[in-house]
């Protein structure tokens, strides 16, 4: 009789079973996501790792050096291009990003760029010399040094074209050849005389993964094109009149040399994570893309 009189209630369901996001609103829980971060401008930076994330992988490309003033008017060399997966890190503690700097007209070369310190993750800045600068080289799991710069004839400020940066799997092109791995192309080449004759800027490299090497033209009249950007990164510019070297592409292609030195393409670089369970993502290519 007395059950008759009493309220009959529905079994409280278990929070399990109440959904994943209903059971971390309730507690106040964050939930760890997939994501990324590009720095892009030259400079030191502080990057604070996620929570829940104890896992990154890097990419770094040194920024291209400038292009030379002084006879034989050297090209810069572009930035090498260094990536490293599965770098341990701490949720909540910070981590340096250096972003280098691009090669200034008229002759400095480009600055390194990396994460937490050299030895770790670096893509070196390319080199600024009259007679072509050096490449940058590259630490970490893969990647590729820059190009070399070449020197010019020397004709009435005719000067050498920038060299381009490195790629994920293979080098970039020097002066006047083709970049591999997905590097980028060295700036564009003329044999004529006097001062129309290279200068080019070598091509940049991207930082969203390999893709397709960068190329040059080995003729392109008076005034040669820049090398293609590798792996998605921008074209460097043509030399232009008055013997003016052509600027390195983003990221890190190498300037044309001249009378007025070309400016380096500056350098990057860029953080990707995987939450928990998710997809790895790794470079040079497994699910680097922006998510």
């Amino acid at each position: 009789m007395l059950n008759k009189f009493l309220k009959k209630e529905s079994p409280i369901t278990g929070l399990a079973g109440m959904g994943g996001g209903v059971v971390n609103k309730l507690l106040g829980l964050t939930v760890p996501k997939s994501g990324q971060e590009t720095f892009s401008t030259p400079g030191t930076y502080s990057w604070t790792a996620p929570f829940g994330i104890t896992s990154v992988s890097v990419v770094a490309v040194g920024g291209g050096g400038g292009g030379s003033s002084s006879n034989p008017f050297g090209g810069g060399g572009g930035g090498g291009l260094g990536y490293k997966n599965n770098i341990t890190v701490v949720p909540g503690n910070s981590y340096t990003v250096v972003v280098g700097a691009k090669g200034t007209l008229g002759g400095s070369g480009g600055g390194d760029s990396y994460f937490i310190d050299t030895s770790t993750v670096k893509g070196g800045g390319g080199g600024t010399s009259s007679n072509g600068g050096s490449g940058g080289t590259y630490t970490g799991d893969g990647g590729g040094n820059g190009g070399d710069g070449i020197a010019g004839n020397g004709v009435d400020g005719a000067g050498g074209s920038g060299g381009g940066a490195g790629g994920y799997s293979g080098n970039g092109g020097d002066g006047g050849s083709n970049g591999s791995g997905g590097g980028g192309g060295g700036g564009g080449y003329h044999s004529g005389t006097g001062n129309a004759d290279r200068r080019a800027g070598g091509g940049g490299v991207g930082l969203l993964g390999e893709g397709a090497s960068g190329q040059t033209s080995t003729s392109g009249g008076n005034y040669p094109p820049g090398g293609t950007g590798g792996s998605g990164g921008t074209n460097g510019t043509s030399g232009g009149s008055g013997a003016t070297g052509g600027s390195g592409g983003v990221y890190g292609g190498g300037a044309g040399g001249g009378y007025s030195g070309g400016v380096g393409g500056k350098g990057g670089v860029r953080i990707i994570w995987a939450a928990p369970g998710s997809a790895t993502r790794a470079y040079p290519s497994t699910n680097t893309a922006d998510v």
